[in-house]
């Protein structure tokens, strides 16, 4: 046998073992989110949430909506923020520096004017040029801050000094959330008395093609654009399977930077938001779960599988392609930065699960299905592949996600039903069939873009365009 021959069955039978555990993972995290979702339900049926959302006892929420450049939707967005069913609430707007006409659009339709407000500086920042408020009463709840640019993760630490509550509610200004959104999202910090919960979020749900009216969701319908679509699809895949899984688990890294809710005390201990990663969202979280491990304390991190935050998503491969290389980016570097927590039993179910899965199956499935398609391509031009194996490990991948993507779908229609109508099932099942050949390769190569620039360096955020998600005005008869 030729060490060509060696080389070629190295590499062939890798990639077989690596995609049968990784499929075999996958089943077991869409067995195990049944569960979770079905006790839930069972649960949240004999909550009366009317009760909590006018209790004076309702825990603290400062809801921090960091605005960058944001003209387009950001009257709407913040008018849907302050109608939010929940009493002990205040909505904070920090506008990071933006040059466009984000600041003077909320001055004017708020009412606001620029007040003398105590800044408690328990995370360092960027300076803050101004903190205003309204002089409606009825906008009483908001606060708009105005400060230096200085990125997402340092809007969101000034939103932490300037916030009073005790939980703090992250949320992308562009989102439009459910009425009863804080409702629940509040619901597992008062549930758990054994672990302290130190974050939750919810599910989040693409917006574009849905009727907005004043801020507030009125239809939800599906996107008739390719690629929001294909991240309707993605994202129900993501939230209502596989965070569902880790949160039964209690093993969950990540908590949605679209819409999250975090103990602030903890937040604060744990120095805020990090400047020095893309991916604040997820390093947060992984922070704040490594100080709770390494005092030895009981906690939760939570998910609930609720639709509670409709976003915007790219519809342009151009934006999508930013978005993806900077969760890539901001997956690698939360990584590195909690290495130590790598297979180590020290850390628990974290450091002997939760890591090394991101790593070996989030971080690293991109970059062996690049390197391992160029392989089959280059060996084919040698003339080394075994045809055979090759057509059949790629029909059983693609099958096997078609088949997964399916069974994502089953769930949501025997959940939530948010696209109740058979032909946006009917859509939403052709999306499956069409998601391997289009937009999972357009994916990958983006991580494996991510991958390039954080090695040159590039730490860019990546300018995100909205087009806006208010509804056409109809015109007056």
């Amino acid at each position: 046998m030729s060490w060509q021959s060696i080389l070629v069955d190295i590499l062939t039978y890798s990639i077989l073992l690596y995609s049968i555990v990784l499929l075999s993972l996958y089943v077991f995290i869409g067995l195990y989110s049944i569960g979770e979702i079905r006790r839930y339900l069972f649960k949240n049926s004999f909550t009366d949430y009317r009760a909590l959302a006018s209790s004076t006892q309702a825990p603290g929420m400062s809801i921090l909506a960091p605005a960058y450049n944001e003209g387009a939707n950001v009257i709407e967005n913040v008018r849907s923020l302050l109608s939010i069913h929940y009493n002990n609430l205040e909505v904070i707007i920090i506008n990071d520096g933006s040059k466009d006409d984000s600041l003077e659009k909320l001055i004017a339709a708020y009412d606001l004017y620029k007040s003398d407000f105590f800044v408690n500086e328990q995370v360092a920042t960027k300076p803050v040029r101004g903190v205003y408020k309204s002089r409606a009463k009825k906008y009483r709840k908001l606060i708009v801050v105005d400060k230096v640019n200085g990125g997402k993760a340092d809007a969101l630490n000034v939103g932490i000094n300037i916030s009073q509550k005790e939980y703090i509610v992250c949320i992308d200004v562009d989102c439009i959330l459910e009425q009863d959104a804080l409702l629940k999202l509040a619901k597992p910090f008062l549930e758990n008395t054994d672990k302290r919960v130190i974050a939750t979020g919810g599910v989040i749900r693409i917006a574009n093609g849905c009727t907005i009216e004043d801020g507030m969701l009125v239809k939800i319908n599906l996107p008739n654009t390719f690629l929001p679509r294909m991240q309707t699809l993605e994202y129900i895949r993501a939230f209502l399977l596989g965070r569902m899984a880790w949160s039964r688990l209690n093993g969950l890294l990540l908590i949605s930077g679209a819409f999250g809710a975090f103990d602030k005390e903890i937040a604060v201990k744990c120095g805020g938001y990090d400047h020095n990663t893309v991916g604040e969202d997820m390093e947060l979280v992984v922070r704040m779960r490594r100080y709770m491990e390494e005092l030895k304390q009981p906690y939760r991190v939570s998910f609930i599988p609720d639709p509670l935050c409709w976003t915007e998503a790219p519809v342009s491969f151009k934006i999508l392609g930013r978005q993806r290389n900077r969760w890539a980016r901001g997956t690698i570097e939360t990584l590195r930065m909690h290495k130590v927590m790598f297979f180590n039993p020290k850390y628990g179910l974290l450091g002997m699960l939760s890591y090394p899965y991101w790593f070996f199956f989030e971080y690293l499935a991109p970059i062996i299905e690049f390197v391992g398609m160029s392989c089959f391509i280059i060996l084919a031009l040698f003339g080394l592949t075994n045809w055979y194996f090759f057509f059949g490990l790629l029909g059983l991948v693609f099958s096997f996600g078609i088949m997964y993507s399916i069974f994502a779908i089953l769930m949501e229609v025997l959940t939530y039903n948010q696209y109740s109508r058979y032909r946006d099932i009917a859509r939403l099942i052709g999306t499956a069939l069409m998601e391997p050949f289009v937009f999972h390769p357009f994916v990958v190569w983006s991580s494996i873009k991510g991958n390039i620039d954080l090695y040159q360096k590039k730490n860019s955020w990546g300018e995100m365009t909205r087009q806006g998600l208010s509804s056409p005005k109809k015109p007056n008869s």
